[in-house]
């Protein structure tokens, strides 16, 4: 159930429309929880429905206008729940990981290229979050809802380097391998 507990969040933050919120999750929530529009909007109509988000009044009537949302006192009371309820961490599953041991099995052929796209992927990614980090969290800015959202993309960092690491090493690996093991 986080997908609308990611939402609360974000519309707790600033109120939005369905079209904004899109944009904004795929700006920030987005890196680590991803969702398509369609799946958004789906869960506004289930919240709305719910009694924890509400339409906004728009200021002049008009026929396709767009509807801002805005998180109840429900919706408040139930992110809070979610937020303090425990949760045990999820298995993680990654299909690199499975195709890399299924090498062992049946050979390495197209393995290596595809970890080296992977390490770019990874660098650009990386790149990215440093560049949020400069521009979003300058020295000095340290409010509580600013520390902790640091510690989320300082995760995003962490992950970031340890792949890139793993990857590389995974490379070297694969140099030293015997020619038979390869093919």
């Amino acid at each position: 159930m986080s997908l609308p507990h990611a939402i609360l969040t974000a519309l707790l933050e600033k109120p939005s429309s369905g079209l904004e919120l899109t944009r904004r999750f795929d700006k920030s929530i987005g890196y680590f929880w991803s969702a398509t529009h369609q799946q958004i909007y789906r869960e506004l109509g289930k919240l709305e429905a719910e009694g924890f988000i509400r339409t906004l009044p728009a200021e002049q009537p008009a026929r396709g206008q767009k509807k801002s949302y805005d998180v109840l006192p429900a919706g408040r009371a139930e992110l809070a729940r979610w937020t303090s309820a425990s949760q045990d961490p999820r298995p993680h599953r990654d299909t690199l990981l499975l195709r890399m041991r299924a090498a062992a099995v049946v050979g390495t052929e197209g393995i290596e290229a595809d970890l080296r796209r992977h390490l770019a992927l990874h660098q650009r990614q990386l790149a990215e979050y440093e560049e949020i980090e400069q521009r979003d969290f300058p020295p000095g800015k340290d409010s509580s809802q600013d520390r902790l959202r640091h510690l989320v993309l300082r995760a995003g960092l962490d992950l970031e380097t340890f792949w890139i690491q793993w990857l590389t090493h995974a490379l070297d690996e694969f140099a030293d391998l015997p020619g038979g093991e390869k093919a």
